[in-house]
Parts: C-alpha cells; structure tokens; sequence
C-alpha cells in the first residue's frame, strides 16, 4: 500500500512540475525537436501515469519498474538538455527573469523530484523482492 501511495505522490508532483516546465517552454518560447517532444509526451508524461495507476493493481511490479525507468530517463533527459547540451533548452540561455524564472526553478525542482522518484521505484522494487523471498 505504502508503495502505491509513494508511487502516485511522487507522480502527481513530476506532473505539476513538469506541467509547469511545459508552460514555460511554450511561453518563452523555447522549442523541442520532434524526437524531443515525442520523449516527453511518452516517457515524462503517459509513462509516470500508467505506472501510477499499476502501482494500484496486480501489476504493481510492472509499475515499479514503470516509474523506476521513466524517473531516471526524466532525470538523464533534463539534465543533459538542461545543463550539459548547449541550446535553447540549456537553463543559462533562458533570461532569468518572468516565464525565464519559472523556466529554471522548474528544471532544477524536476531533477530533484525525479530523482526522488527513481528512489522510490527502487525502493520499491527492493520492497517487492524482499516481500516476495520472505514469503518462500
């Protein structure tokens, strides 16, 4: 239960900052490729929510290891588009200052609470296997 519950928190709260982050990109604006968007919109959006909702299901390892990945490729994407790749998605290129602000502060909130939701994926998972041996 914990797990479902730590799982969907974690979600939910990748939703609103990355929701955030979105806005900003569109206000700024600043640009993804398609590749780009298609990343996005498969492993940072539908994925956390169709894990979310296995969490809640007889298919919650599916969803551990759901939120596990989709975390880490949120982490690696951000950080990588956001403070390694020069580019107009690089957050020094971004003026610091209105939608430019919120811009930043979501980019490094994500890397943050994604981070934390590789955590708990692999915690879970952990969580599972421990359960799954002392039940034998």
């Amino acid at each position: 239960m914990k797990i479902a519950q730590y799982g969907t928190t974690i979600a939910v709260i990748h939703a609103i900052a990355n929701g955030l982050h979105g806005l900003a990109h569109l206000e700024i604006p600043v640009p993804l490729s398609l590749l780009q968007s298609l990343f996005v919109g498969i492993v940072i959006f539908l994925i956390p929510i169709i894990a979310a909702v296995l969490l809640w299901t007889q298919f919650y390892r599916i969803g551990s290891w759901l939120l596990l990945s989709s975390m880490a490729g949120s982490v690696l994407f951000g950080l990588y588009n956001h403070f390694i790749a020069i580019g107009p998605d690089r957050v020094s290129q971004v003026a610091f200052e209105g939608w430019g602000l919120l811009f930043q502060v979501t980019a490094i909130l994500i890397l943050i609470v994604d981070g934390l939701g590789a955590g708990i994926g692999l915690w879970a998972l952990r969580t599972i296997q421990e359960q799954e041996q002392g039940a034998l």
